[in-house]
């Protein structure tokens, strides 16, 4: 008999979650759906729909490619560096202003903390695995070397973001009502690009990947933004 696959069970965990949690917050008023005011349409969300899944398997691929890795790959940066070049697109074309994002905060958030477990129980085939360590919490995925459990780190990471965005929300403090896509963007960029410094993929400049190059590029991207929101 089959087993449903624990990333499965575990991506569809994590989409539970960042529905339960995002519909929760609606009702509490502690977020909102953009209003007509910035000309939302389904084109915008077809927009990212599309920008999300093409960022997602565009760059998983190409760097499971770089690392020798011939085989069709996803990834949660990917996913959010495409997500944001389509809306920045849309919008820009559609004379849009401000930011939009903060409804997405809680929902990405509680998807990397939660559909990152499953990355950390899927084994070597899920090409998540971290460098070899001799550190007590050194995780075995299959070929009996203990590995940093990167795909662990950065769930905790995001789930810590996580708490904080809530309290952000609740407190209703302004800087992170302004900017709080953006926070959000930055700290999983900043945290992202320490990660990987632990993780076996093929470097493209020094010692950098192709997701340390995404992230600096999404941490720029932040900073850019808010210094346009403080204008």
């Amino acid at each position: 008999m089959q087993t449903i696959p624990v990333h499965l069970v575990f991506d569809l965990l994590a989409v539970v979650a960042a529905a339960g949690l995002t519909g929760a917050l609606l009702r509490q008023g502690l977020i909102d759906v953009p209003g007509p005011a910035t000309n939302l349409s389904s084109r915008y969300f077809a927009a990212l729909g599309l920008g999300v899944v093409l960022g997602s398997f565009i760059l998983g691929t190409a760097n499971l490619w770089l690392s020798g890795v011939p085989t069709i790959g996803r990834s949660i940066i990917g996913a959010l560096t495409g997500g944001i070049a389509a809306v920045e697109l849309h919008k820009h074309r559609n004379g849009i202003t401000g930011s939009t994002g903060l409804l997405f905060v809680p929902a990405f958030a509680s998807l990397v903390a939660v559909g990152r477990i499953g990355c950390a129980l899927s084994g070597l085939g899920d090409h998540t695995y971290g460098t070899p360590t001799a550190l007590t919490w050194g995780q075995d995925f299959g070929d009996g070397i203990p590995r940093h459990p990167v795909a662990l780190y950065e769930s905790l990471s995001m789930a810590a973001f996580l708490a904080v965005a809530l309290v952000a929300l609740i407190l209703r403090w302004p800087f992170f009502l302004a900017n709080g896509f953006y926070v959000m963007v930055g700290f999983y960029a900043l945290q992202r690009f320490a990660w990987e410094f632990q993780k076996p993929y093929a470097v493209i400049i020094g010692p950098l990947n192709l997701f340390h190059l995404t992230a600096l590029a999404l941490f720029l991207y932040a900073g850019v933004m808010m210094r346009k929101v403080r204008r």
